[in-house]
């Protein structure tokens, strides 16, 4: 057996190593067009900014020890420019000499990543992209130096962490941004936090504009304005680099990358395709989409050299889960949002939360803003968003392996959760999300969204703030009356209302006064999330001149 793999680092790798250690006697050969064919590249913003500051950490793997450990011949530098199906060849060229050769093969499995997308504006030549080392060594050598204006377009994963890293470097940064958000995965409320704390550290960003035009030393951009830019980073997302195989004849897919079944073969049953290049099916659509992931392509490299191999796998859904970080916050997501669920037409409910990172009385607890989707017939899981400066991670570990086991919001509640005061609280962040869906699934605690409230109002609904007096003067939703729940059921006379729609901070007095007042025959509701998500929310909406939190 005779192997071609076209392409390194994830997927490509993943799959020689694991069908070495399934067949010691295949012929295993693999092509990389890049200088290097094993690298950490989701570790390439930190290399930039300095926080790695060796070169060659990045560097896991060389052909050399390769060869050594696992007897394969990788080759560096050298592009495949077609594949000749009927003949089972590829055509090899090196791209420092452009030599060119054929390479023979009896399955091949192709890995090519995903190629920084293009703006067809003037000046675009101008801006660097990363995806490579030496991709992040011209971009550290443009900013060495003296401060710099840079200008980085979009706001994705690659975008935000460049935009921390340059900040550390002393530069003055500006994030352009042409949906409503950054970070357009996540809900406009949950990912409100994070805009705020990027900008709190110096970080200038620009929604719902893009450039037009890069010039030589600025950018302009699509509502006039003409902004300073030193250096141009483009972080404007990815397409599926698959020009081999629309070349060969492949099947692509509905999302635009390769199609593959479920051993990640495509149309051609002795080639095979993972990685960015290639589509993953959605656990909950069945929809074939992208996903930008190196776990799920170190996944599927493993599962072709286990095909391959004679093995009997076939490939799982994808769920998606990703986190990305800046000055000590986090934002971590897994599977639907609230607006991708209403894009797919899934019936859905949403939960807000805003526990402690830890138990409260040890010190340093910091608040955790916690968005739980789920179905509102059977309570499975859906998707979950968390935001904060602790916790946010294993949070959204917690309910990624949830949504893998099939498990409901209900059953969030009986997770047996690693606790001590440092860590958690004896109530996880994780068992309060069970409680409150269980709440809403029951019909015990009704609950109203934030950007259903000032239609509820409009329609005459008495909103009633039951915090303190003295919390209530601070800032308060317009319109609301302040009963603080523990003067609730001496002043049930003063509600008076069709639909009474109460609120707290974060939703949890809130909801032991919708007990309250339900229990006295009062049409109660709750906010849910409290007013810290309703505003939240609303400075979302304010900040992009939106009326709606699902258009980007």
């Amino acid at each position: 057996m005779k192997v071609v793999i076209v392409g390194g680092v994830a997927g490509g790798m993943s799959a020689a190593t694991r069908l070495r250690r399934l067949d010691e006697s295949a012929e295993i050969v693999v092509f990389e067009a890049s200088p290097h064919v094993s690298f950490a590249n989701c570790g390439l913003p930190y290399f930039v900014g300095g926080v790695i500051d060796d070169r060659e950490s990045l560097l896991l793997q060389t052909p050399e020890s390769l060869h050594r450990r696992f007897a394969l011949d990788v080759h560096v530098n050298s592009r495949v420019t077609g594949i000749d199906r009927e003949s089972k060849t590829v055509t090899v060229v090196d791209t420092q000499t452009g030599d060119e050769r054929t390479e023979s093969y009896d399955a091949l499995v192709l890995a090519p990543g995903a190629a920084p997308r293009r703006l067809e504006i003037p000046g675009f030549d101008r801006a660097l992209t990363l995806r490579n080392v030496p991709d992040a060594e011209r971009i550290a050598e443009s900013v060495a130096g003296a401060s710099k204006d840079v200008v980085i377009l979009g706001a994705g994963f690659i975008g935000i962490e460049m935009a921390e890293n340059l900040m550390h470097l002393g530069h003055r940064v500006t994030v352009v941004q042409s949906g409503a958000s950054i970070l357009s995965p996540f809900d406009a409320e949950i990912i409100e936090p994070f805009h705020r704390h990027l900008e709190s550290h110096g970080v200038s960003i620009r929604t719902r504009v893009h450039a037009t035009t890069i010039g030589a030393r600025d950018v302009t951009l699509s509502d006039g304005a003409v902004i300073p830019a030193d250096v141009v980073v483009s972080s404007v997302g990815v397409t599926a680099d698959h020009s081999l195989a629309v070349e060969a004849g492949l099947r692509i897919g509905t999302a635009g990358g390769i199609w593959v079944d479920h051993h990640q073969r495509t149309s051609d049953p002795d080639i095979y395709a993972v990685g960015d290049a290639a589509e993953k099916v959605s656990a909950f659509t069945g929809d074939e989409q992208m996903v930008w992931l190196a776990n799920l392509a170190n996944r599927h490299g493993r599962l072709v050299a286990d095909v391959i191999a004679g093995e009997t796998v076939s490939v799982r859904p994808a769920i998606t889960t990703g986190i990305v970080g800046a000055f000590g916050m986090a934002a971590a997501i897994t599977g639907l949002s609230e607006k991708s669920a209403r894009r797919a037409g899934l019936a859905h409910e949403v939960i807000h939360l805003h526990p402690g990172s830890h138990a409260g009385y040890y010190p340093g607890a910091e608040t955790l803003s916690l968005k739980v989707v789920f179905e509102p017939s059977s309570g499975k899981l859906l998707g979950a968003q968390a935001v904060g400066l602790d916790g946010a991670d294993k949070r959204i570990d917690v309910i990624a392996t949830a949504i893998y086991a099939g498990l409901t919001v209900s059953d969030l509640m009986n997770l047996e959760l690693a606790y001590s005061p440092q860590y958690g609280s004896a109530k996880d962040a994780i068992n309060h999300a069970g409680y409150v869906g269980e709440n809403l699934l029951s019909g015990r605690t009704p609950t109203v969204q934030w950007h259903e409230l000032a239609a509820r109002q409009a329609a005459g609904a008495l909103v009633v703030d039951v915090r303190s007096q003295t919390e209530h003067d601070v800032r308060s939703i317009p319109g609301a009356v302040n009963i603080p729940v523990d003067e609730l059921r001496d002043r049930l006379g003063e509600i008076n209302a069709d639909e009474v729609i109460v609120h707290c901070k974060v939703g949890q007095r809130g909801h032991t006064a919708t007990q309250i007042l339900r229990s006295h025959g009062v049409n109660a509701s709750n906010l849910d999330g409290g007013c810290l998500t309703w505003r939240a929310g609303m400075d979302s909406l304010e900040r992009t001149n939106s009326v709606s939190p699902f258009t980007n």
